[in-house]
């Protein structure tokens, strides 16, 4: 569980910080894949740092930092471990969509500003609704980022409609909710036997008979519309910005952290290696070797000036509250899909991986061949 709530490091700062953690991070990196988590010191690392304070309300001890802020130290940590910066961006994500939640869910959840809440966006988990306004949760979901260090769990449960489909009644589509569930309720799956991410901890978590109150639930639908159920932090501009562009800025960090660190160690590489079938006894003596790091380079500037556009526009929106037209939404989704580093396969052939490289991996405990993509 998270520690007793401390003074803790300054907001400001938080970048210069996280980047001065890299070299802990990279060391830890082999083991962080080798045990399919990340290390226990890496997670006291950046708690210590306050990345985890990041979306935590203010009166809470945490910080709300600017979106710039965000996205600049997970891009960061990327930078010397994708899976640890996989398993933050999720749980700083998750900070927030729990900031939205009841006041009385916060208190519940806030009770320390580095709690760290995890969660799960696909909803394979059934809700029963009961009279009391509560529900009876059930199912299995996969991908819980990161569960070993978290304290809470935000589990995307459907809730199936309660009248029965006939000819005269089409079917309608489930309702969507977030719970919050405490980490000690839910059961923890050991399937996550992957190649990609292998250290971010995404095992599946289950929820057997697990009972959620009614103001620890969140419909999706009218948060999705920009709705939300905290009164106190409903007139906050912090608080207003929408969840599914804040996705849009929260994932690219992981592209572009872990696409300069390959840059700067292939760069670094080119003087000590040749090239196979060539008379080259070094990569720098190539011509083509500047022109593909050159062309990845570009590709990597081209990703963060539109990657700081669109959070200049999300952050601007939510300083004067003006609303999106559609088209402005539907650029910030686009912009975020054409980063180039969240392109694979279309970089130089340097730098380029597959379009789709698949997350495989024998389980030990079954035997048979896992595939699964974060």
């Amino acid at each position: 569980m998270a520690p007793p709530a401390t003074s803790g490091p300054a907001a400001d700062g938080l970048v210069d910080r996280v980047r001065a953690l890299q070299p802990l991070i990279r060391e830890h990196a082999p083991r962080t894949e080798q045990e399919r988590r990340v290390t226990p010191e890496v997670v006291v690392a950046l708690t210590n740092a306050g990345v985890y304070r990041m979306n935590v309300p203010r009166r809470y001890g945490g910080y709300q930092s600017p979106l710039r802020t965000q996205v600049d130290a997970l891009t960061e940590i990327a930078a010397a471990c994708g899976s640890a910066a996989f398993m933050a961006l999720i749980q700083v994500g998750c900070a927030y969509i729990a900031a939205l939640f009841p006041d009385e869910a916060q208190d519940e959840i806030f009770t320390s500003p580095v709690v760290r809440v995890g969660g799960t966006l696909i909803p394979d988990a059934t809700a029963v609704a009961r009279p009391d306004g509560s529900y009876i949760v059930n199912g299995t979901s996969a991908f819980a980022t990161g569960y070993q260090d978290a304290d809470w769990h935000l589990l995307t449960v459907r809730v199936e409609p309660e009248s029965r489909a006939t000819s005269d009644n089409p079917p309608e589509p489930p309702a969507l909710l977030w719970a919050a569930i405490p980490m000690t309720d839910l059961e923890i799956l050991d399937d996550w036997y992957v190649s990609g991410l292998a250290g971010s901890g995404s095992n599946s978590v289950v929820a057997r008979d697990v009972v959620v109150p009614a103001h620890r639930v969140l419909s999706v639908g009218p948060l999705l519309d920009g709705t939300i159920a905290s009164k106190t932090n409903a007139d906050d501009p912090f608080y207003g910005m929408p969840v599914l562009l804040l996705f849009c800025a929260w994932t690219p960090p992981n592209a572009l952290g872990l696409a300069r660190s390959a840059l700067t160690e292939f760069t670094e590489r080119i003087h000590h290696r040749g090239i196979t079938y060539t008379f080259h006894e070094r990569q720098n003596e190539a011509t083509v070797t500047h022109l593909q790091a050159a062309e990845a380079a570009m590709k990597i500037s081209c990703a963060e000036l539109l990657t700081a556009d669109f959070v200049a526009k999300i952050e601007s929106r939510a300083a004067t509250g003006t609303p999106y037209t559609p088209e402005e939404q539907a650029r910030i989704r686009a912009e975020r899909l054409h980063d180039p580093p969240l392109q694979g396969g279309r970089g130089p052939p340097s730098l380029r991986l597959p379009a789709r490289p698949p997350c495989t991996a024998r389980s030990p405990s079954s035997g048979r061949s896992v595939t699964s993509t974060p």
